[in-house]
């Protein structure tokens, strides 16, 4: 089936080809700009957040204690390991439960 750029082709007209190389992908490059305009938190604003995350992390996990849960600091490894041990879970169910806790309260 001829197109209409078949035809055109067919004719010896040139195609224009764009000399610029092919950009990154725009989530690619929209993820590295917001990466540069957000510094990383300092330890004491990760801690400061933590601290207002325990609540609903013993709601989420109520037979962990408040002391337990100030001991680890917001460490998703920690806590993914004491999950683990507490609810006898996978390790994989564990750290799938942190995570989804993370981004659901991340600020």
């Amino acid at each position: 089936m001829n197109t209409p750029s078949d035809a055109s082709a067919a004719k010896g007209s040139v195609v224009p080809v764009d000399p610029q190389p092919e950009p990154e992908s725009k989530s690619k490059a929209l993820t590295e700009s917001v990466r540069r305009a957000r510094p990383l938190p300092s330890g004491a604003e990760l801690k400061g957040r933590w601290k207002q995350r325990i609540g609903a992390a013993k709601i989420a996990w109520g037979k962990l204690t408040e002391d337990e849960l100030l001991k680890i600091e917001g460490h998703e490894e920690k806590l993914s390991g004491l999950i683990q041990q507490r609810y006898a879970i996978t390790r994989n169910e564990a750290v799938k439960q942190v995570k989804a806790f993370f981004f659901k309260h991340r600020s």
